[in-house]
Formats: structure tokens, sequence, C-alpha cells
């Protein structure tokens, strides 16, 4: 009987022990599912609270950007992300789609005066970090509109715009925000070109002042680039004033132009040394290669040389050994003279001596340029410019002058070398001239030659010229190889030089209406201008309208003359 009751005990025992433990495990279940009840709750709430918060964010920051292009727009707002594509054009002015006209006609912007956008790089993923990148290449500029002719979603950017907007190596069409803007006037600009030389072209501030007017803006840090014939210039701007950002659209602007950062990088041939009249420099040449001098001729110096006591000696003198040396001079604007674009050279070997006179048409005061180029091989030079006094020269001529004069009365022509000897001695020079003594019978040569000179005496076949016989491999390079104009036209150098001189459209001209040096183009569109011999740039410049002095009306440039003559009969 104990025996059951006790199995009976442990059994109870045994079976409340079990429900405890599953009431106690049945409450830590509930426990742990409320806390995890609990924390989804706190995270949902949370992802409710951060969405709202966003929400919030990026409403303020969509107020703020309105009312930023609202300020910047003076009340116009214009945003829109299109597709870069390069397109053709000088200047800062971009092309945009119809539909942009079309948005900002409704807002007023075309009453507003010029139009101006911020362009702003899109940076997507995959692209470099911002923080890669400088500051001046992060990817913002702004710009003039041209016209409203591109494709729906794409944005036309000429060369200078692109070239700010996007460092190198970019994909071909990047995404970029233009934002319409609104400019102050610029009063003042600091820029600093990239290499020297930039302040030795003639003018150098009308030549910026051109470049310029295809322009509507500058931004700080843009890289302008300036175009001098085949030469060009990247002057970076590096202050603005009254902001970073100005328009340059009718305004008068204070430019000062800082020396460059002198490097081995940024020094090359296009640089002008001084050299003073009556002393002299040394220096080497490369092969292929120039080296520039420039030289002044002041008034003073110009009436002793106009007077014909004077005249001016420029004396190169090289050594020969293995190389060579070709010299060219030109007149300001032509600063830098070339094979194929000079006033005066020469080609001799070894050293050379050229000897200008108030017979030169093409000598007055001013500034000229030396060219030193290096025909062959490396050649060490000097170089010297002084002013030769021609007074004995001039009374050794008039008194052989004179003396012939007297003597010709009684004189016979030599039957060899065609000179006039006195009568007395004909005989004797006749025989001794024509032992030692032979005539060129070239047509049209007729020098007289010693027996041992004969032999090294040539005349090109091409041209007739005549030179000694080591001359002639360098005659033919100079003179007869075909030369390359940028134009695309292929001449001789003689030929070259009058077409460079007269017809190439990228020869350097002085426009009668702004009085800068510019490229001359191709012909006048316009028939009438054609007619009148003005340049396509010519044709351009004169179509800028001024007030008349007599009358105050907006005439026309190159209409002028003939207004002052209908209107106010000036002739």
């Amino acid at each position: 009987m104990d025996f059951e009751l006790r199995r009976a005990r442990e059994k109870l025992e045994k079976e409340q022990k079990e429900r405890k433990e599953r009431a106690r495990l049945k409450l830590l279940r509930e426990k742990k599912a409320k806390e995890e009840a609990h924390k989804q709750r706190e995270a949902i709430e949370a992802a409710q609270r951060s969405r709202r918060i966003d929400a919030a964010e990026a409403q303020l920051k969509a107020d703020q950007q309105m009312q930023e292009s609202l300020i910047a727009g003076r009340g116009i707002v214009f945003y829109r992300l299109l597709e870069a594509v390069p397109c053709q054009g000088n200047g800062d002015k971009i092309k945009l789609p119809p539909s942009c006209f079309t948005e900002l006609s409704d807002q007023g912007a075309l009453d507003k005066g010029p139009m101006y956008f911020q362009l702003s790089l899109v940076h997507t993923e995959g692209s470099s970090s911002i923080e890669d990148i400088d500051k001046e290449k992060q990817g913002t500029t702004h710009s003039g509109v041209l016209e409203f002719t591109a494709e729906e979603g794409s944005v036309g950017l000429p060369p200078h715009v692109w070239s700010n907007l996007f460092s190198e190596g970019m994909v071909k069409s990047p995404l970029v925000e233009v934002r319409y803007v609104w400019l102050p006037k610029g009063t003042y600009a600091k820029l600093q070109p990239e290499r020297v030389g930039f302040s030795d072209l003639p003018n150098h501030k009308a030549i910026l002042e051109t470049s310029l007017r295809q322009h509507a803006t500058l931004s700080q840090g843009d890289i302008l680039t300036v175009n001098y014939g085949e030469l060009v210039y990247k002057l970076r701007v590096l202050e603005l004033k009254p902001s970073k950002s100005v328009s340059v659209l009718e305004t008068d602007i204070e430019v000062d132009i800082v020396d460059p950062f002198t490097t081995s990088d940024n020094i090359d041939q296009h640089v002008l040394l001084p050299l003073v009249i009556g002393s002299s420099q040394s220096g080497t040449v490369d092969e292929g290669k120039f080296v520039y001098y420039k030289f002044s001729i002041d008034n003073g110096t110009w009436e002793k040389i106009s007077s014909g006591s004077s005249s001016v000696e420029i004396k190169l003198e090289s050594e020969i050994d293995g190389g060579d040396t070709d010299l060219f001079i030109s007149r300001h604007p032509l600063i830098f003279p070339t094979r194929h674009q000079h006033e005066w050279s020469s080609h001799d070997i070894g050293s050379k001596t050229l000897i200008l006179t108030s017979k030169d048409k093409k000598l007055g005061a001013g500034s000229y340029s030396i060219g030193i180029y290096g025909f062959k091989g490396m050649t060490k030079y000097n170089i010297s410019v002084t002013i030769q006094d021609d007074f004995n020269q001039k009374v050794g001529q008039q008194a052989s002058s004179s003396s012939m004069s007297s003597a010709g009365t009684d004189t016979e022509q030599c039957r060899n070398c065609k000179h006039y000897i006195p009568s007395r001695t004909i005989a004797l020079h006749e025989a001794y001239c024509s032992r030692h003594n032979v005539v060129c019978q070239h047509a049209g040569c007729g020098v007289v030659l010693r027996m041992e000179e004969s032999k090294n005496h040539i005349h090109c076949d091409r041209c007739g010229q005549a030179f000694q016989q080591v001359e002639l491999e360098k005659h033919m390079k100079v003179f007869h190889e075909p030369l390359h104009c940028p134009c695309g036209i292929i001449l001789e150098k003689q030929q070259m030089v009058e077409h460079q001189a007269s017809v190439c459209p990228l020869r350097l001209i002085s426009c009668r209406f702004c009085g800068d040096m510019v490229q001359a183009g191709n012909s006048a569109i316009d028939a009438r201008d054609r007619l009148r011999g003005l340049s396509e740039h010519e044709s351009v410049c004169g179509s800028r309208t001024a007030p008349c002095d007599s009358c105050g009306r907006a005439v026309m440039l190159k209409d002028m003359d003939i207004h002052q003559i209908a209107v106010h009969q000036k002739g």
C-alpha cells in the first residue's frame, strides 16, 4: 500500500514539475515575441520618421534652390538636365533646344536683355569623385546662348565651354545642368598667360579685346584662348570683379595681365629677346628651330637713314661646323618672321649681312624682329645690328664716277669683259683678260669670272639664279622645295611669300574698323563688301553700328563714309 502511494506521489510531483516548466517556457516565448514586436514597431516608426525628415529636407532644399534660382535669375526659374554635344564655334555661346526658348519666353527672359547660363557637370555613379578633380575642373562655368536649334534633350557646347567644363578623358556625352542666371557687368579682370610671349604681341590688349568680343561671360578659373595668326595663347582667369562670374557684353573692363610662371615646360621658340643697336648677342639654334630677337629704330635714327647718310647693317656670324643658318627680318606687326613670311632674308652659307637703306620702302621708324633659323644641325652664332655711316662710301662713289666721266672721252670697250679701258692700255688689258678671265654665257648673266672661279659658277635650271656649286643643295631646298601653307595650299618659296602676303585667308591684316591685327579670312559674303575690297573679318566688324558725329544716327561703320557724303555732303 505504501509503495503504491509513494509512486503516485512521485508521479504527481513529476507532472506538476513538467507543467511548471512548460508554463515558464511559454512565458519566455511570449516575452520574446513581445520584445520582437516592440522592436519591429520601433523600426517602422523610425523608418517613417526618417522618410518624413527626408521629405521635409528635400522640400526645404527644393524651396532653397527655387529661392536661389529666383534670386540668381532675377525672378526667372529655368533648370534643365541636358546631354552635352560638342559643336563648332568661337566664344562661349551655346546651342539650346527649341523647348528652352518657349519656356524662357513664357517667363519673359527675352525682355530682360542678354541671357546667361550656369553650366555644371552632373557627376554620375562610376565617375571620378569630385575630390580627385581640381577646383577649376570640377565642371562649372558660364555661357551665353547663340541659338535654339539643338536637338531636344541635348545642348551644343563650343570648344571654349567644353574645355573649361570637362577634364581630359571625359566621356563623350555627359549630362550637364543648365541653369538660367543673372550676371553683373564686369569691371576688372586679372589674367595670366600659361606661357611667355603674349606680352610681346603688338598691342596685345587690343588683340585680347577682339577675342573677348566673341564671349558673353567670364568665370574665375576659366582658360581663355587667344589666337594671333598661327599662334595660340591660353590665359587663365585669376580674378574678376565685382563677382567670380561676370558679363563682358557692353561694358568696359580694366584688364591686368600678370607674368606667367617661367618653367622649362612653357618656354618655347616664340619669344622675342631684346637686341640693342650697336651691341651683339650670341647663342645657339637647333635644326628646324627659330631664335627671335627684336630691335627698334627711333625717329632720330630714322632721320639719319632717310637722309641717305646712314644705313642699317644686320650681321649674322655663324660657326660652320656641320651646321648652317638662315636669316629673316620682319617689321612689326609681323613679330615672328618665318621661312615664307618676312620682309628681308639671307640664305648665304656661313656668315650673312643684310644692309637696309632708305631706298627700301618697307624700312621706317618702328620695331623689327630678327629670326635666326637653324637650317642644318646645331649652330653657334653671333648677331648684331649697327647703324653704318655712308659718307665715305658716297664720296668714293662720286670720285670714281667723276674720274670715269673724265676718262670716258679716251676709252675703248674690252672685247672679252666688255669694260671700258683707257685706249693707251687696251691692247695689254685684252691680252691679259682673255688669258685669265671668262664671261658667263648664261642668258642675262654676263658676269666676268676668273678662270678658276668659273668652274664653281653655275645657274639654277629652274629659276636661273647664279651661285657657287656648294650652294646648289641649299638653294634647291630653300627656294624650290614645296611648302605647305596652313590654309592647305602647296607652293614654292617665292610663290608662298606672295600668297601669304596678299591672298592667304590666314594672313594678318590691320582691320580698318577696329584697328586690330586679325586674320583676313576668305572673301566677304556680301557682294558689295567684296567690291569695296573688304575682307571677311572687315565685313563682319564693319557691320557694327556707331553714332554719326554730325547727326547722331546709328550707322554701320562700313557705311559711315557713304553716310557722311550722302547726308552731310562731307567729302
